[in-house]
């Protein structure tokens, strides 16, 4: 068993992109399906499928590349509240990643949500991931 499950789910796909896979499998839970759900709304995977096979079940993610270029839409992925150091903003402090070309990704009390969502409702969180 591992110690972090978001950061073997981030790890997956950062593996899956830099091998080229087209499709990546990753043991689902409610946290995980809900930054995938996050992930597909704001264009970085192509699409998903949760799967309830087993007692956990699986997350199936098609990830996106450039039809061109063949490069994929996710240039970087890193985890950032750690177990052992758990990192939280308030409403004035949410971070801007890339200046606003990137997504960070939060756990709030109203769910997990984008750093803009959590600026729109005027809320903070738990920082788990950027996105670029």
């Amino acid at each position: 068993m591992y110690a972090d499950p978001i950061a073997d789910y981030l790890t997956r796909i950062r593996n899956a992109i830099r091998a080229g896979h087209k499709v990546v499998e990753i043991p689902a839970s409610k946290l995980k399906k809900e930054i995938t759900k996050i992930l597909f709304d704001k264009g970085y995977i192509l699409s998903y499928k949760f799967d309830d096979n087993g007692p956990q079940g699986t997350i199936k993610i098609a990830l996106k590349y450039h039809p061109i270029t063949n490069t994929p839409a996710i240039k970087n992925l890193k985890r950032v509240s750690k177990p052992g150091h758990r990192k939280y903003v308030g409403k004035d402090e949410l971070p801007r990643v890339l200046n606003g070309l990137g997504i960070a990704i939060l756990s709030t009390s109203k769910g997990v949500m984008t750093d803009k969502e959590a600026r729109a409702l005027g809320i903070g969180g738990e920082v788990i991931c950027y996105v670029y």
